[in-house]
């Protein structure tokens, strides 16, 4: 009996044993789950982060961009401006000097 007794206390020591290391691997397994959750949030919110500096940077040499080309725009229309003004000016010029000469 005695021998009956001890295996039947081995075997409960062992299932013992068992569903230690299953509540063990369980344990484990959700830490390891929880940890990954955590660093993929954190590497979502990096990216994020990213994107959203990358973006206010695009906007920033585009309207960087922008704001040249309009001067440049702006340049080229004052010079074709004053080129229109200074030829209406000699039209001017011509167009009294025939009416002083059809005058006189």
């Amino acid at each position: 009996m005695i021998t009956i007794s001890e295996a039947i206390s081995t075997i409960k020591k062992a299932e013992n044993d068992a569903k230690k290391l299953l509540e063990d691997a369980n344990q484990g397994s959700s830490e390891i789950i929880e940890k990954a959750n955590e660093e993929s949030i954190s590497i979502m919110e990096k990216t994020k982060e990213d994107a959203n500096e990358r973006y206010r940077q695009i906007i920033f040499e585009s309207e960087g961009k922008a704001k040249n080309e309009a001067n440049r725009i702006l340049r080229e229309t004052e010079k074709e401006v004053s080129n229109i003004k200074a030829q209406t000016e000699d039209k001017i010029d011509e167009a009294a000097t025939v009416i002083t000469n059809n005058i006189l």
